[in-house]
């Protein structure tokens, strides 16, 4: 490295002399460190001295950076400005002014369903309501919209669950009734600010009206289902007025009665009795369809015996023929034997035993087979 200038010291420069010129004493030089800047030592930067462990971390610490960048936001600010418009002014106050503008023009535009309405409310007082469609108002905080559907049917469950819930009927018995309690809001202002639980006085008013219903009617009634269309129109119809006289803005629709049995407890008694029950109807059915069976043949014989005497009466003499030869007609139909009182007639034929030959008789075995009788007829004349 001859003629050069080593990083580490020694060497001399390349384009000029190593050694000073006359009459100077050369400046005290040690080793060169490519680690800071580069120093002439003639008063206008400082000469080079070698690092301290002290100067490296401080370098490359925090407070190094600032004071190498000067970046915005004080000295030491990350190298990183905002853009700026053509006049030089801040965009911040624009984008903030927009985000402002959209947000109250969020909040002042508002969408009803067909089946909404809403309350408007000017520093939670009530303004007035919102039919369905588009609507301005005031942009928050000033005025606040709550919507909320008021035409779709909303239902209550009661009891809640499988719970059991016991109401006395009219003739002193228990049953465990469960009951539907159809309902929308016909009124959003008074169903909103009049009552303060609305849904929970829905259900205190349904279950004080169907026990007064249930108590109207007989346990047999109400388990049956016979009286349970009476019941559900007075539980509408008294929890109707009760809620109107509240103001509470709810409009029944309709009561459905799911449930009706006798307690968990007498469960097996009620099952014997209703056993029991039925096999008395069953009998009741009975013996009622055998009397109209009776009531009935009774009637036909009754017409029937009019007829003949209608008959008897155009002609006496031959209804008076025509019944005794239907009587002994089917009196005679019934006999084997058959006597003839006339003149030159065989006093007795044997019908039965001609109709017994002149059917075809089945083929009889040898040792069964009955002499033939003939001879013995013929023998018989000869004698």
């Amino acid at each position: 490295m001859a003629g050069k200038r080593s990083p580490w010291g020694g060497g001399a420069p390349e384009d000029g002399p190593a050694t000073p010129p006359s009459g100077e004493e050369p400046p005290a030089r040690g080793p060169r460190n490519p680690w800071l800047p580069d120093g002439s030592g003639d008063g206008e930067k400082p000469p080079r001295r070698s690092a301290g462990i002290e100067d490296i971390f401080r370098n490359r610490g925090p407070e190094g950076p600032r004071r190498r960048t000067g970046g915005p936001g004080g000295p030491g600010g990350p190298n990183f400005q905002m853009p700026r418009r053509a006049n030089g002014g801040s965009w911040v106050p624009i984008i903030g002014g927009t985000l402002i503008a959209v947000l109250l023009l969020a909040t002042a535009v508002h969408q009803v369903g067909p089946k909404e309405q809403g309350i408007v409310s000017t520093f939670g007082k009530y303004s007035h309501t919102l039919n369905p469609g588009l609507n301005m108002t005031l942009p928050w905080p000033l005025q606040n919209v709550e919507v909320t559907d008021v035409t779709s049917i909303q239902s209550e469950t009661m009891p809640t669950g499988n719970a059991e819930q016991l109401i006395l009927t009219g003739d002193q018995n228990l049953v465990d009734l469960s009951y539907l309690i159809r309902w929308n809001i016909k009124d959003l202002r008074l169903f909103r600010y009049q009552l303060a639980e609305p849904q929970e006085t829905l259900r205190e008013v349904a279950e004080a009206a169907m026990r007064a219903s249930v108590a109207e009617q007989t346990f047999d009634s109400v388990v049956s289902g016979a009286g349970r269309a009476t019941v559900e129109e007075r539980v509408r119809t008294r929890m109707q007025a009760v809620l109107d006289a509240y103001r509470s803005g709810i409009a029944i629709q309709g009561v459905d009665i799911g449930r009706t049995e006798p307690p968990e407890q007498v469960v097996e008694a009620f099952k014997d009795v209703s056993a029991a029950q039925q096999d008395a109807d069953a009998d009741i059915n009975r013996a009622e369809a055998y009397s109209q069976q009776l009531l009935a043949r009774a009637q036909g014989d009754a017409a029937e015996f009019n007829n003949i005497y209608e008959e008897y009466r155009q002609a006496p003499e031959v209804t008076r023929r025509r019944l005794y030869y239907e009587t002994m007609e089917s009196v005679l139909a019934k006999t084997n034997k058959t006597i003839v009182e006339t003149d030159g007639v065989t006093p007795y034929l044997a019908l039965p035993e001609l109709q017994r030959r002149s059917s075809p008789q089945p083929a009889q075995t040898p040792s069964t087979q009955v002499p033939d009788a003939a001879p013995t007829r013929a023998r018989a004349g000869a004698r």
